[in-house]
């Protein structure tokens, strides 16, 4: 038995002790590691997972187009996929995503979820201090240089409903003849079929391009006929219940060309065949325009269908409450730019005193 008088007995137990609570320490930092991203991930609701998810999913656009291929998944739930994540590459992003037209709002928000899991990577031992510093260091645009930045992009650039400088002051309008004519896209082709599926999406649905852009396979739910989506916007899941054509269309797509999981709208390349990388939204944007262009109308975008949605849905009688929640706007004022006045103001009211045209 140790003799606690000894002063050597007592370095040696000390010792001991001080080995057992650095071998304890070591195991308790291991596993905080490995929990780092989960921990994190508890804490946020699920309209701030989805977002971040979303962003981390362009990111993953963005790594295609370098030739790297990762998973939006790994990337927000385990600490390893961020091994070898640079600045620089987060640099890139951040231009790629100006190349690609992205809205300054928005390339700002998706660098702070890089910044932020870039942190949690750190904190789990995967991405170096000094590496981690220089990401932090990647910085957004403030209001002034996103309007310098604007002022030099490409006038082409991908245009949103937020009022950005590109945006067309009126709406192409469509007609029901038209509209049949962009939902009719070729069935023979994985190309005709993701379009036909993309066109009903923006002219039954009224979703915006990014809402779009953003979908997965898995927002689609073919037996109960629904559509399962994230509104940045407004920061909410929302569920749409399917048109008759945009179900007929995604049946026809998830059933032909293997769609499993992933981004739901696939990347075309020469002769129509699909890639594994979803649709950017200036690749949306391009295509409608394409497409419109196809059938005669000159300047489509998806904000045009989006238009058209919410005219056609007011014309019909839409109470303007239901009008509200269906499009994601936070306010009665929004969906207002998008329902063309009556020609006759109180035609739709409801009163007791006869017009002119009862009697």
């Amino acid at each position: 038995m140790s003799d606690l008088s000894n002063p050597k007995d007592t370095n040696l137990n000390s010792g001991d002790l001080a080995s057992a609570l650095e071998k304890a320490g070591m195991v308790a930092n291991h596993y905080a590691r490995q929990n780092v991203f989960s921990d994190y991930l508890m804490r946020r609701s699920q309209n701030t997972r989805n977002r971040q998810r979303a962003a981390l999913r362009v990111f993953c656009d963005f790594l295609a187009s370098i030739g790297v291929t990762m998973d939006a998944d790994r990337l927000q739930q385990e600490p390893a996929s961020w091994n070898g994540i640079t600045f620089g590459l987060v640099e890139a992003f951040k231009r790629w995503m100006l190349a690609e037209g992205y809205a300054i709002g928005t390339v700002n928000a998706r660098l702070s979820t890089l910044r932020t899991y870039s942190k949690l990577a750190h904190k789990a031992g995967v991405i170096p201090q000094d590496e981690y510093l220089k990401i932090k260091d990647v910085a957004g645009f403030t209001r002034q240089e996103g309007q310098h930045v604007d002022e030099q992009r490409d006038t082409t650039r991908v245009t949103d409903e937020s009022g950005r400088p590109n945006k067309k002051k009126t709406p192409v309008r469509l007609r029901p003849a038209q509209v049949a004519a962009l939902k009719d896209q070729p069935q023979d082709s994985p190309q005709g079929r993701r379009d036909r599926l993309l066109m009903s999406l923006l002219l039954d649905h009224g979703l915006r391009c990014g809402e779009v852009a953003a979908l997965e396979v898995s927002a689609i739910d073919l037996e109960d006929g629904m559509l399962t989506f994230f509104r940045p916007k407004v920061n909410k899941v929302q569920t749409h219940q399917l048109s008759q054509d945009t179900w007929e269309a995604a049946a026809l797509y998830l059933e032909q060309d293997g769609m499993v999981q992933g981004s739901l709208l696939r990347r075309s390349v020469k002769g129509g065949r699909l890639v594994d990388s979803g649709m950017s939204e200036r690749a949306i944007t391009l295509r409608v325009r394409t497409l419109g262009e196809a059938v005669g109308i000159e300047g489509l975008s998806a904000h045009d269908c989006r238009h058209y949605w919410a005219t056609d849905a007011a014309r019909s009688g839409t109470d303007p409450f239901a009008l509200q929640e269906a499009g994601g706007w936070n306010s009665l004022a929004m969906p207002r730019r998008y329902v063309e006045n009556a020609e006759i103001a109180n035609a739709s009211l409801k009163q007791t005193t006869k017009r002119r045209s009862d009697s």
